[in-house]
């Protein structure tokens, strides 16, 4: 029924490669949406699904007003917002025990070094969702670490792991909530951690712990959900570092698979037997990354030039289409696709 980039060229895949084919979790409403995976980052730069009518579609009768669909996109992964500020997502299970289940947006470090930053916010997944600076000797899942989180409802907590798949440990402080500055510092094999309300007056959080680690290593934002059906975002901001820290911002979901989709813009475009187009672009030009349902309504009137009793086609696209350029790419349910009048 619908159309993707496997024949009209563009960087759409509709519906998945195996069984079911449509998606039947992932549903607003009956028992399956349609996965759109959205990839502009080659040629044409664009992603486009479509689907022909085997009859002319007549879309004014009953007093029909307005054309609507439900969508809902994945969060972001990573997002530099500017002036040292960023916006973290992640699912995971925790960063704890002898394995983890995270994001981390990190950069390398040689020797001594530390990373200073505020936790404006994180979304409340559960208690323990953790948002902070990290150490990590490798980027395996059961690496030795050390970071400083702040957390929805379970305080500061520096935690730390000192041997490969060995069993976490942590100092926590209960009753503090972003907003929250806190900093993780290496120095030889110690590890201190500290927290401030304003980032001007610091306080140790627990002692010094050892971790021997490599001279080479990373350091960065970890974040994670606690809730591996969830996704939590956390706003960071103040990032700072010491030491010889190098490389730009990389990112990768450690111990578990965690989609993210890119920012881009949604548009319809409805075309009449005749051959006449007119495209409605989404208000919101980052839509795309909404983890909740949503419903999109465009007034018929918005529809100008289009014969709304004889619609032939109609297209949903990702990307700019009238100005193509290498973009975003990502994964879109789209669901309960109708036109009539609202009842409220």
């Amino acid at each position: 029924t619908w159309i993707d980039g496997w024949t009209n060229g563009t960087g759409a895949v509709v519906g998945y490669l195996q069984a079911p084919f449509a998606e039947t979790k992932i549903v607003h409403g009956g028992q399956q949406a349609m996965p759109l995976e959205y990839n502009n980052v080659k040629t044409p730069f664009y992603s486009e699904a479509e689907r022909t009518f085997d009859t002319t579609q007549d879309w004014t009768g009953n007093g029909a007003d307005t054309l609507a669909l439900w969508f809902r996109g994945q969060a972001v992964g990573f997002v530099d917002q500017g002036g040292n500020a960023y916006a973290v997502s992640a699912s995971g299970t925790d960063i704890w025990g002898t394995s983890d289940q995270f994001r981390f947006v990190y950069k390398s470090l040689s020797g001594d070094g530390s990373m200073t930053l505020r936790v404006d916010s994180i979304a409340n997944t559960n208690v323990w969702a953790k948002a902070g600076p990290m150490i990590r000797e490798t980027l395996d899942a059961n690496a030795k670490n050390a970071a400083i989180a702040v957390t929805p409802g379970s305080g500061v907590s520096f935690q730390w792991r000192n041997a490969v798949a060995g069993t976490s440990a942590n100092s926590q402080t209960t009753g503090l909530v972003a907003p929250y500055w806190v900093r993780i510092t290496r120095t030889g094999n110690l590890i201190k951690a500290e927290r401030s309300p304003d980032g001007k007056t610091w306080t140790q959080q627990g002692t010094d712990q050892t971790v021997q680690m490599a001279t080479a290593l990373y350091i960065g934002m970890a974040v994670t959900s606690h809730a591996a059906a969830l996704t939590t975002t956390a706003q960071i901001s103040n990032v700072s570092t010491t030491g010889a820290v190098t490389g730009p911002w990389q990112q990768m979901a450690i111990g578990a698979a965690m989609p993210s989709n890119d920012p881009a813009p949604l548009y319809l475009t409805v075309e009449d037997k005749a051959g006449k187009k007119k495209t409605v672009v989404h208000a919101d030009a980052g839509i795309t990354v909404t983890p909740a349902w949503t419903e999109w309504r465009i007034p018929l009137s918005e529809l100008t030039g289009v014969n709304l009793a004889a619609v032939k086609k109609i297209t949903l696209g990702v990307g700019d289409s009238a100005s193509p350029k290498p973009g975003p790419a990502g994964m879109l349910y789209l669901d309960d696709i109708g036109f009539g009048h609202p009842v409220q």
